[in-house]
């Protein structure tokens, strides 16, 4: 299995809904390193797994649309509780739906971790 990791951060606000978050549950701000890994067994004709730079710039776009914004305004985000967990999935379902040029059609996963810290992190896998 071969394997390409691309990385972006993204900031947001957000408050998040339980108990178990405690001060979370008020509106409070979340810097995130985001990580996307594209797997597939084998390289396409060209010896890739996908165009770094397109898959780059996907990334890049995706986090975009996100950051600097108060997650629980967003209409594509509601009903949702924005947790790490939650994020990587969005993030992950988004960059899956997005076109992402040569080597794509090959990748049969995709793997997003959202850093919350040097020692927390979430992780989310799909496949493709």
């Amino acid at each position: 299995m071969f394997s390409v990791t691309v990385r972006d951060h993204m900031m947001v606000a957000h408050s998040l809904r339980g108990e178990v978050f405690g001060p979370a549950q008020g509106l409070h701000g979340a810097t995130y390193v985001v990580d996307v890994t594209f797997r597939r067994p084998d390289l396409d004709r060209d010896g890739i797994v996908i165009d770094i730079g397109r898959a780059s710039e996907v990334l890049h776009a995706v986090v975009g649309a996100l950051s600097y914004r108060n997650l629980d305004d967003d209409p594509s985000l509601a009903g949702l509780n924005t947790t790490t967990e939650v994020l990587a999935r969005v993030v992950a379902d988004r960059v899956a739906a997005s076109d992402l040029g040569p080597g794509a059609a090959g990748v049969t996963e995709v793997e997003v971790t959202l850093r919350e810290n040097p020692s927390a992190w979430a992780t989310y896998t799909r496949p493709w």
